[in-house]
């Protein structure tokens, strides 16, 4: 029986190798991803106030619309996450997989996504009561995200905290 200490006969461990990637790489995709995300907003957007005949940004449904991009953003992860990539993560040779290193089913991905929301909404609950600029916003919310991408530094194979808690990894990817 092959112990997971022991080395097959290739000479390399049996188990996957389950180190994050550099914390410069995941972030990099973290970004590529948001821009990505551009193209799933406005398809959604338009998607939405096309169907929902809106006339202008201020039309009375737009908390409807954003519970639809909500869930658009939910299906989308959830679905790419339990195939293991999405576009950004495979431009960056970056896959997410469970504990063990097994794929991740579409449940866990959508655990994952809503605490992946940790990286916004602390930020954003404590700043909407201020009333502050949208320069301010962006900087208070940059310094948050910086702050807990810091904090994987704290976890002991890197991984961010959400990822933690929802039982998921990112990896190297062997592609």
């Amino acid at each position: 029986m092959n112990t997971p200490s022991r080395p097959d006969v290739a000479g390399s461990s049996s188990l996957p190798d389950l180190r994050a990637p550099g914390i410069w790489r995941r972030m990099a995709c973290w970004m590529y991803e948001g821009v990505l995300l551009f193209a799933v907003v406005f398809m959604a957007g338009w998607l939405f106030s096309t169907l929902g005949q809106m006339r202008d940004a201020m039309d009375p449904r737009r908390p409807l619309l954003q519970v639809f991009v909500f869930v658009v953003f939910a299906v989308y992860f959830s679905w790419l996450w339990s195939r293991g990539q999405t576009l950004a993560m495979k431009t960056w040779n970056i896959r997410i997989v469970d504990r063990f290193g097994r794929p991740i089913t579409q449940a866990r991905a959508l655990l994952r996504y809503v605490l992946s929301w940790v990286w916004f909404l602390p930020p954003l609950a404590v700043l909407g009561p201020l009333h502050l600029g949208g320069g301010e916003v962006a900087v208070l919310v940059a310094g948050w995200v910086a702050v807990w991408a810091l904090l994987s530094r704290f976890h002991p194979q890197g991984q961010f905290w959400h990822d933690a808690l929802a039982g998921t990894r990112l990896v190297p990817s062997n592609d």
